[in-house]
């Protein structure tokens, strides 16, 4: 960039809000972390042509964008966008729907899906997100697998978050019908797992038990790697729209990848015994999610840069962030644990000041539903709720940690994050 636009982009920082001190700040930490944005520009390149070539192998065409509404009969853009992803994640099918309104429902679609009563779930991955306690009954909630029948069982991890193998293997047993893993941290601060880990894990299990089902929640990992973990072993993977494979373009849905009749039993759940994928009419969404699935590699290269960035800012005032500023990354969630709630509110705050949408509004903690305490969600998003843009929210809980994702564009996870530390800064909650 030549002097005279250097200057140009200082001055829009300035009119932005941010200022001096803390533009210079981030452009120190942005220079030492050129090689690391080589390489997530290196693996954006390869997940874009694996989804190309399975977009073209499919032979997408004009007519697969087509409205298609009632019964859904033969939605052509609709069956070939799932043949797109079960290719792109080599699997055997994909169930790719509207009708699936959330990564939660889901997870709970493949869940109660082929879990039947009598069967035993197992998580080893200690605590699963928030919402799906519910799901699961562990807080007691109307239509929970608990009310079914279907018992839950969890391993802790150990110390160091990772998994504690021998209390795996004593907690299998002849009713655990299906593992749980949940790739991603939620509100924790536990690390993330690679697909590596996560292949290590399934395979220790299927060596025990093979006929056990093991289904990975993939929300927040889709290409942050360029495997997914069924590339090594999972029967089933599971997301959301919203987050990374919807691109920023998907208005709504959900995925669930894997085993040919895992898929079938998901289909017959979400839709009605007898009927399964071949209802579900596509309501002119299609061409949002073939065009959103597209471009999700390089959108998610752009969240990534924001995560790193974040992380090495509040690392370098001090602050402990999960994943730390040089760990290799396996999700786009990054977690800084700022202590206090106004530390989480600052932050929030910055975040959706620095949005496109609602830019004006200011974010308090509130009763989320799902959640067992306050939560603070900054979203100033094109799709409400829609994490693979910029946004950040936690639990107002200990140990007041914060969860910053997304962000279309590098330029603008940039900006968000320089905005939260400004937020800091302005309520002389850090100083630089």
């Amino acid at each position: 960039m030549d002097d005279k636009m250097t200057t140009e982009t200082d001055l829009m920082y300035q009119t932005m809000g941010i200022s001096d001190a803390v533009l210079q700040f981030g452009k120190e930490i942005e220079r030492k972390l050129k090689s690391r944005f080589d390489a997530i520009d290196q693996r954006a390149e390869y997940n874009q042509l694996k989804v190309l070539h399975a977009m073209q192998k499919n032979r997408v065409s004009e007519n697969c964008f087509q409205y298609v509404s009632g019964y859904g009969y033969n939605d052509r853009g609709r069956d070939t966008l799932e043949c797109v992803y079960a290719d792109t994640f080599h699997t055997d099918a994909a169930l790719v729907r509207p009708q699936i309104t959330c990564g939660t429902h889901a997870l709970a679609l493949a869940l109660s899906a082929n879990l039947r009563p009598g069967d035993e779930l197992l998580s080893p991955v200690g605590k699963p997100y928030d919402t799906l306690e519910e799901v699961i009954g562990i807080r007691p909630s109307k239509g929970s697998l608990a009310e079914y029948g279907i018992a839950y069982r969890q391993t802790e991890l150990k110390e160091n978050g990772y998994f504690d193998y021998p209390a795996i293997e004593s907690a299998l047993n002849e009713r655990t019908r299906l593992v749980t893993i949940q790739r991603s941290k939620g509100y924790l601060t536990r690390p993330s797992y690679s697909v590596k880990e996560i292949g290590e894990l399934i395979s220790f299990i299927k060596a025990r038990k093979p006929d056990v089902i093991c289904m990975v929640d993939n929300c927040y990992g889709e290409f942050v790697e360029t495997q997914e973990p069924s590339d090594v072993g999972a029967d089933m993977i599971v997301g959301s729209l919203i987050k990374n494979p919807g691109g920023g373009l998907a208005p709504i849905g959900g995925y669930i990848a894997g085993r040919n009749d895992l898929i079938e039993n998901c289909a017959y759940r979400l839709t009605s015994p007898g009927l399964g994928k071949e209802v579900g009419a596509s309501l002119g969404v299609m061409q949002s999610f073939y065009q959103g699935f597209f471009l999700a590699p390089v959108v998610v290269s752009s969240a990534l840069k924001g995560a790193i960035f974040a992380a090495n800012i509040y690392e370098h005032l001090g602050y402990r962030v999960i994943p730390n500023g040089t760990e290799t990354r396996h999700d786009i969630i990054q977690a800084v644990e700022l202590g206090t709630p106004e530390g989480v509110i600052a932050f929030c705050k910055g975040i959706q000041a620095a949005a496109p949408v609602d830019s004006y509004v200011s974010p308090e903690p509130w009763a989320m539903p799902g959640y067992d305490s306050d939560v603070i969600m900054a979203a100033g998003a094109f799709v409400q709720g829609s994490s693979i843009e910029l946004s950040a929210d936690g639990p107002m809980k200990e140990p007041y940690a914060v969860y910053f994702q997304g962000g279309l564009t590098w330029p603008h996870a940039k900006l968000g994050i320089l905005k939260s530390l400004q937020f800091m800064v302005d309520n002389k909650l850090v100083t630089i």
